[in-house]
């Protein structure tokens, strides 16, 4: 049996902003820990949701249609197709599950490097 995943202990392994890191991974789901600050680009997954779980700090969701804030403990799931942008003006850290190779911009030419902590 393998050890249990501290979050905390996994960010602190890395200080990229918008650059996630995958601590598990079940049923071809990939979850994964990301620090954000400022703002990232507008994009959409036309295949799958986007799920979002603030831990520390809030981040709002723009979207075409309205905003959404979120701080600690709060989650939000982007439909599928629906383009958003998240932004956060001071560090937050967020917890992502989405399936395993997802290109977090929408677009594998311009996409992060999946890397595992």
């Amino acid at each position: 049996m393998e050890d249990k995943i501290n979050l905390a202990t996994k960010l602190a392994t890395f200080s990229e902003y918008f650059s996630p890191r995958t601590v598990a991974q079940l049923n071809n789901l990939d979850v994964m820990v990301v620090k954000a600050k400022g703002e990232f680009v507008w994009h959409k997954h036309d295949e799958t949701d986007d799920f979002f779980l603030v831990l520390k700090g809030s981040i709002t969701i723009q979207m075409r249609d309205g905003n959404v804030t979120l701080g600690p403990g709060e989650v939000f799931v982007v439909p599928k197709g629906v383009e958003h942008c998240p932004v956060a003006e001071e560090e937050a850290h967020i917890l992502l599950i989405e399936p395993t190779n997802t290109p977090n911009t929408g677009n594998p030419e311009t996409a992060a490097t999946r890397r595992v902590v």
